[in-house]
């Protein structure tokens, strides 16, 4: 799985970078848990600090278009992003159920 950033938009008010990615992949569109930590490590942050807001993959296609809020600290996820969000990217202590 290849990542490329398309384009990233800082954010200072909500402590975050909102990211645009392709993600170029063999198989079936990957999981958004596995994308989150390939970003997270390619931008050097912790998985917490990464939420994958949406995953478009066209029918067929071996490209995926995602989108991605990039955040400073786990806390400023958890405070500012909807609790079904933070759920499905597994961050903070009501994911662990």
């Amino acid at each position: 799985m290849d990542i490329d950033i398309i384009d990233e938009d800082e954010n200072p008010m909500l402590h975050r970078t909102d990211v645009t990615f392709r993600l170029h992949h063999e198989e079936a569109t990957p999981e958004r848990l596995s994308v989150r930590d390939s970003l997270a490590a390619m931008l050097n942050k912790d998985a917490d600090e990464v939420v994958i807001r949406s995953l478009d993959t066209k029918f067929g296609m071996r490209e995926t278009i995602g989108k991605a809020k990039v955040y400073e600290a786990p806390a400023y996820a958890e405070e500012i992003e909807q609790a079904y969000m933070l759920e499905r990217n597994k961050i903070g202590a009501d994911a662990d159920s």
